[in-house]
C-alpha cells in the first residue's frame, strides 16, 4: 500500500512537471514567434528561457520550442492576456494566459474566480500592487554565506536589493539583469530554492480558515487550466 501511495504521488508530481514544461515551451514558442529566435535581441524570449532553466527544463526542450517557432507556417497563434481580479479576503490575483481562444479562456478564468468567492476585475485593477522583478532565493541551510558576503556578491553582480530572512536570502533584480546575476552566483556555486522573472506583490495579505481553503482551490483550478501560464498573488496562509 505504501508503494502504491508513493507511486500515485510520484505520478502526480511527474504529471505536474510535464504540464509545467509544456507551458514553459509554449511561452518560449510565442516569444520566439513574436520577436525572433535570438534571445540576445529578444528580451521576452530571453526571460522565457531564463524561467525555463530555473525550472530545470532540459535544453533540448528549449531548443525544440525555438526551432518550432522559427519554422512555423500554419501553427496555432497564441495571444497573451493578463486577467486581474480579487480572491476571498480582498486578495489581489493576476492570471497570465496564452490562448488561441480568448472567449473560452476569459470564461474559464472568470468561472474560477466566481466559484471560489472571488471576482474578475478590469485590466489594471490590481497590477499596480505588483512589481515586475527577477527573484533568486538562496536557502541559508544549504549555503553558509553571511549577510555581508551575499550582499556584496549580489550587488556587484548587478542585483537591486537583497532581502535577508531567517531561512533565506531573496535577491531582487531588474528583469534585464536576472540572468546575469543568476550566472554570477552560480559561478560561486550557489543554488536556488526559487528563481524566475515574475510579478512580485508589494504587500502581503495573510488569510486563514475558509478564505484560505477557497484560495488554495482557486489556485488549483488555475493550475489545471492549460491556458494559464502563471498566477501571481499577494496572499500568504496564516500559520
Amino acid at each position: 500500500m505504501k508503494f502504491k501511495l508513493f507511486k500515485d504521488r510520484k505520478g502526480k508530481a511527474d504529471q505536474a512537471k510535464n504540464n509545467k514544461f509544456v507551458k514553459l515551451g509554449r511561452e518560449i514558442y510565442v516569444q520566439a514567434r513574436r520577436g525572433g529566435p535570438n534571445p540576445e535581441a529578444n528580451f521576452g524570449l530571453k526571460t522565457a528561457i531564463a524561467n525555463a532553466r530555473a525550472e530545470q527544463m532540459p535544453n533540448d526542450n528549449i531548443e525544440r520550442a525555438i526551432k518550432k517557432a522559427a519554422g512555423a507556417g500554419d501553427e496555432v497563434e497564441y495571444e497573451e492576456i493578463m486577467y486581474e481580479g480579487y480572491g476571498p479576503g480582498g486578495v489581489a490575483i493576476m492570471v497570465k494566459c496564452l490562448t488561441d481562444n480568448r472567449n473560452r479562456t476569459a470564461a474559464d478564468v472568470r468561472s474560477a474566480f466566481n466559484k471560489r468567492g472571488g471576482n474578475m476585475g478590469e485590466s489594471g485593477c490590481v497590477s499596480y500592487m505588483f512589481d515586475y522583478k527577477g527573484l533568486l532565493v538562496v536557502d541559508r541551510e544549504e549555503h553558509e554565506a553571511d549577510e555581508d558576503t551575499m550582499m556584496m556578491l549580489a550587488l556587484e553582480a548587478g542585483a537591486e536589493d537583497v532581502v535577508v530572512n531567517d531561512d533565506s536570502f531573496e535577491i531582487l533584480t531588474h528583469p534585464h539583469e536576472f540572468e546575469q546575476v543568476k550566472t554570477a552566483l552560480e559561478k560561486e556555486e550557489y543554488t536556488f530554492a526559487n528563481a524566475g522573472v515574475r510579478w512580485l506583490p508589494q504587500n502581503i495579505v495573510k488569510v486563514e480558515g475558509e478564505n484560505a481553503e477557497k484560495l488554495l482551490k482557486m489556485m488549483d483550478a488555475f493550475e489545471d487550466n492549460d491556458d494559464v501560464q502563471d498566477v501571481y498573488s499577494n496572499f500568504e496562509i496564516a500559520e
